[in-house]
């Protein structure tokens, strides 16, 4: 039997003394592993399976967001070195234009769907389907699962799918449920299991899955900005047009509006900022990057989340429009006490606010990364601050100290810690 057989059952010291024994781990590695931050042990123990500790991340503010004419500090989770500065400078640039983003997003719609299959005929079950709808959705906002009712949402509509697949045909219900501020996984498959058995009378057929979609094509943000060529001039402290700018950060979106190869490195960087609010306020960051990368390829090619044009004085407009699914109530939001303190920072008051923020984020991020990419080169900011990372790994200390090694780093161009070290023992006059 395996040593690890039964490993839920142990304590957090019998799982590291197991974990030292088999793994060869050290006394100081068990002891960081044994370190609460602020996810304590027994926090942690009771969202996952088998805790042997927590793992921190960075928790950073971006800084300049006026969205709707309301100022914001975003919280970021994240290790990736320059994401933050590349936001909080998008956002600046943005804010010195024209004021900042405007957002707008779809009410809190998810998708729950149906599987059924051996249906006899899906055009007499879809018609039956909706000859019954109005009476199906009276009757799921009255059962017990559907808590969110009484805060405004429930079952909104439903909708019938026929889909072929390698399998043959296949009948797939579409349950369009309004989950208010959560992010509504729980109450949308448990929903769809309840009418599952009357989906399946009502077909003739087997239903099989019974799932949320993450593809959630009805619950998306959008946000928008005006970058103006002569705040972009001045970025570049006089080295390129705003003209140039302009038309830089264009041809880089075109590019990877014509290549699914850019475009997934495009839509990473757009994810860079996003991912880091949604994790940062304790939100599913899979679910999200799921649909959204889903979308970007839903008209069959894959494209860029965001968009960039000209308006008729020759400015910078980008755009952006993704689903945004993420809950303020629920989940590890109401949990993670990390969690609770970015919502608190935020401001937000519900799930459509904080979908509007990321979606601006999300366009902050690309500009500034196509802005770089298109301009001075995307390297010079972040390798600096990769240098900072290396700098502190070799030992640096002071902040003097910090900014001397960096620059030695930077202006040799050499990112690696035995030339760190070598420059603080010279530093030091070791």
């Amino acid at each position: 039997m395996s040593e690890f057989s039964g490993f839920y059952k142990l304590s957090i010291e019998e799982k590291l003394r197991l974990l030292k024994e088999k793994c060869g781990l050290t006394d100081e590695e068990t002891s960081i592993l044994r370190k609460e931050g602020s996810l304590g042990l027994g926090v942690a123990t009771n969202m996952i399976e088998n805790v042997i500790g927590t793992h921190g991340l960075p928790l950073g503010i971006a800084t300049n967001f006026v969205i709707n004419g309301k100022e914001y500090v975003v919280p970021f989770a994240i290790e990736e070195a320059s994401v933050v500065a590349a936001a909080s400078y998008g956002a600046k640039l943005a804010k010195e234009s024209n004021g900042g983003f405007t957002t707008d997003s779809d009410p809190p719609i998810m998708i729950g769907q149906i599987q059924i299959v051996g249906v006899p005929s899906i055009k007499e079950a879809q018609k039956k389907i909706s000859q019954k709808k109005t009476e199906l959705i009276a009757y799921a906002n009255t059962v017990d699962p559907m808590v969110m009712v009484k805060f405004g949402g429930g079952l909104r509509d439903i909708e019938t799918r026929e889909i072929d697949t390698p399998n043959g045909k296949m009948l797939v219900i579409h349950l369009l449920v309004d989950c208010r501020d959560a992010m509504g996984a729980n109450a949308v498959n448990t929903l769809a299991e309840t009418l599952a058995p009357q989906f399946a009378e009502l077909s003739g057929g087997k239903v099989r899955l019974k799932i949320i979609s993450n593809l959630a094509i009805h619950r998306k943000a959008r946000a928008k900005a005006v970058w103006k060529k002569e705040v972009l001039e001045q970025s570049t402290k006089g080295l390129m047009k705003g003209e140039d700018v302009v038309d830089g950060i264009i041809d880089a979106w075109a590019f990877a509006a014509g290549d699914p190869f850019r475009a997934a490195t495009h839509n990473k960087g757009i994810m860079n900022g996003i991912d880091a609010v949604v994790m940062a306020t304790g939100n599913d960051w899979r679910a999200v990057e799921a649909g959204a990368h889903a979308f970007a390829a839903i008209t069959g090619s894959y494209k860029p989340l965001t968009k960039y044009y000209k308006d008729k004085n020759g400015d910078l407009v980008g755009e952006i429009e993704l689903p945004v699914a993420v809950g303020l109530v629920g989940g590890a939001t109401k949990v993670h006490p990390t969690a609770k303190i970015a919502v608190k920072l935020l401001g937000v008051k519900n799930t459509q606010e904080l979908a509007q923020v990321i979606a601006a984020v999300g366009l902050s991020q690309n500009f500034a990364a196509l802005r770089a990419l298109s301009s001075e080169g995307i390297q010079r900011g972040h390798m600096r601050l990769h240098a900072r990372n290396i700098a502190t790994q070799a030992g640096a200390i002071s902040a003097v100290e910090l900014e001397a090694v960096v620059n030695a780093l930077v202006e040799n161009k050499k990112f690696n810690v035995d030339f760190a070290k070598e420059t603080i023992k010279k530093l030091r006059g070791d």
